[in-house]
């Protein structure tokens, strides 16, 4: 062997064993930083469920979370985090700058409550009262996004105390209004991202959660669409007004109205595969006439049209539209059809979902993760993910002592969450933000 071709021998050898020791250190980094995350966890437990009874007991609706996010930008201040805030009216968003200005991963939370009067018998149960469309209402956290505020925040505080540890940056959004701006306003995650919540730093992936009854403390994910796509329909029946006992004389628009009622579930039940993925179509209102013996002029009624596939969507739009106005040609009645589009398909991108499994498992327990059924419910996590993945699971919050499947649901006066899953959720999410962080930085 000549001198070159032993150095060069060598030196592959020594570059050989480098890298091998930086992949040691890299995962004996990553081992030390779980640790440290586990052990965090336990001490902010408590802290989690204070935060989460105080929102509770205060809870804001939507674009109107003023006292909540006062609370959470000062508390992401006090960290040392960099803090935006009146993002998309009230959000919040904490930008938490680790070893390395990338990669970047966001955490999200909504904040925002609803108008339902609280039944559940608690020292914290909420007590608020205010004016909704007009209306005096109750206000409640039914739908559990003051655990996730709680959740999140406290995964910032463990994130804060090993921010040296973590090779990128995590970016913290609150978010308000998820559950629909007031009438009239723009607001939630679409605002959100208008205003810019997913630039400078721009995140590659974005991680969420929702507590739902479940058993308690368990992760529930599912590659693909878990969360349908909710869209408003509005329908207009134009007829022509008569007597009640003299029908001929006019056009009737509430028998039309009822014919397409019952023609619009056959869209869903005769005309798509549903072996692609499930579709509903509900109508929730229905408006017309003022006296018993008065046919009217005209009928108004609303609904919501779920899909859980893109296609799928386009397609029940046509179909609704062709039915709706053939039905109505057929009485000798015209329609307004509006289709106000709302929120996507909540789309778990399948590569960023195989790659976090593993962290899931390990959070919550391999026992306690389970890839579910998606479900027909919306979220506007999905408006993040279409610009770039993401991930949204559940957490199980109902107590161990009680059926789930009885359970109270979300947006139910008697909703509960068992505190005790906080503590999962917040070891999950540190788990996701630090795992994906390692797995995508360049020092990997």
């Amino acid at each position: 062997m000549n001198s070159t071709t032993f150095l060069r021998t060598s030196l592959i050898c020594i570059l050989g064993l480098m890298s091998l020791c930086t992949a040691e250190v890299l995962a004996q980094s990553s081992q030390e930083l779980q640790n440290d995350i586990d052990r965090l966890a336990r001490q902010v437990e408590l802290q989690v469920i204070h935060w989460r009874r105080d929102f509770h007991q205060y809870p804001e609706l939507g674009n109107r979370e003023f006292r909540t996010a006062k609370i959470i930008a000062k508390y992401l201040t006090q960290l040392g985090m960099e803090v935006q805030t009146n993002i998309a009216h009230t959000g919040v968003v904490g930008i938490l700058r680790g070893q390395q200005a990338e990669p970047v991963v966001a955490l999200r939370a909504d904040m925002d409550a609803l108008p339902v009067t609280e039944q559940v018998d608690l020292p914290f149960a909420s007590k608020v009262r205010t004016i909704y469309n007009g209306r005096e209402v109750g206000v409640m956290h039914a739908c559990g996004h003051d655990a996730h505020m709680a959740i999140l925040m406290g995964v910032a505080h463990i994130l804060t105390q090993v921010r040296y540890q973590l090779p990128g940056t995590v970016k913290f959004i609150f978010q308000p209004a998820e559950e629909g701006a007031p009438a009239g306003e723009e607001g939630g995650a679409a605002l959100m991202v208008k205003e810019g919540v997913l630039e400078n730093p721009a995140p590659s992936a974005i991680f969420g959660l929702h507590v739902i009854p479940g058993s308690l403390g368990s992760i529930g994910y599912k590659p693909g669409g878990i969360m349908a796509a909710a869209d408003g329909l509005h329908i207009t029946v134009h007829g022509r007004q008569t007597h009640g006992a003299a029908p001929w004389g006019g056009v009737d628009p509430i028998v039309v109205s009822a014919q397409i009622i019952m023609a619009l579930q056959t869209v869903t039940s005769r005309q798509l595969n549903i072996t692609t993925a499930p579709a509903v179509v509900t109508i929730g209102t229905i408006q017309g006439g003022v006296r018993s013996n008065i046919i009217p002029d005209e009928v108004e009624m609303t609904g919501t049209i779920r899909t859980l596939d893109p296609d799928m969507r386009r397609d029940v739009h046509q179909r609704i539209q062709r039915t709706i106005i053939n039905i109505a040609e057929s009485a000798g009645a015209t329609t307004d059809i509006e289709i106000n589009m709302g929120v996507p398909v909540t789309y778990n991108d399948p590569e960023l979902t195989k790659q976090m499994a593993p962290t899931l498992e390990r959070a919550a327990g391999k026992q306690n993760v389970s890839i579910i059924p998606a479900t027909t419910g919306a979220e506007d996590f999905s408006v993040y993910q279409e610009q770039i993945p993401g991930l949204y699971f559940f957490l199980g919050i109902t107590p161990v002592n009680e059926d789930y499947r009885k359970a109270p649901q979300n947006h139910s006066p008697l909703f509960y969450v068992d505190e005790s899953a906080l503590i999962v959720g917040v070891r999950t999410l540190s788990n996701l933000a630090a795992d994906y962080l390692y797995m995508h930085s360049n020092i990997h």
